[in-house]
């Protein structure tokens, strides 16, 4: 069962934009939106934007000042707004989340299945 769901990656020309989405499904009690990661091939992931629960972000030095991480207003999703995309950003792009359902005594890690971002002209 796919507790987090993805949407928005693509195909894009560099200096382009893409709004990546992410959403939880079923009886939510809490969310709470961890950030953003990517993992090119032959590397490690790695974490892109973060988000704190009194909505602090923070941002690796690669995608600094082009990419914005924020919560949605429905209290279960979260999104990634890319723009002045590059061929470097090119990668699967993940959302973490932890999330406590109806019937949990304390909140899980989850990962999205991820969608891939291609950068190329």
């Amino acid at each position: 069962q796919v507790r987090l769901v993805e949407s928005g990656g693509g195909l894009v020309q560099p200096g382009g934009s893409l709004r990546l989405s992410c959403a939880a499904s079923g009886r939510i009690v809490s969310f709470i939106a961890m950030g953003w990661y990517r993992q090119a091939p032959g590397k490690s992931r790695e974490l892109i934007a973060g988000i704190t629960p009194n909505g602090t972000t923070n941002y690796a030095d690669s995608v600094k000042g082009r990419f914005t991480i924020s919560r949605g207003n429905d209290g279960k999703s979260m999104t990634l707004q890319m723009n002045g995309l590059k061929p470097d950003d090119t990668a699967v792009y993940y959302c973490n989340a932890n999330i406590r359902y109806v019937g949990d005594t304390l909140p899980q890690n989850y990962w999205g299945q991820g969608t891939q971002v291609t950068v190329s002209s």
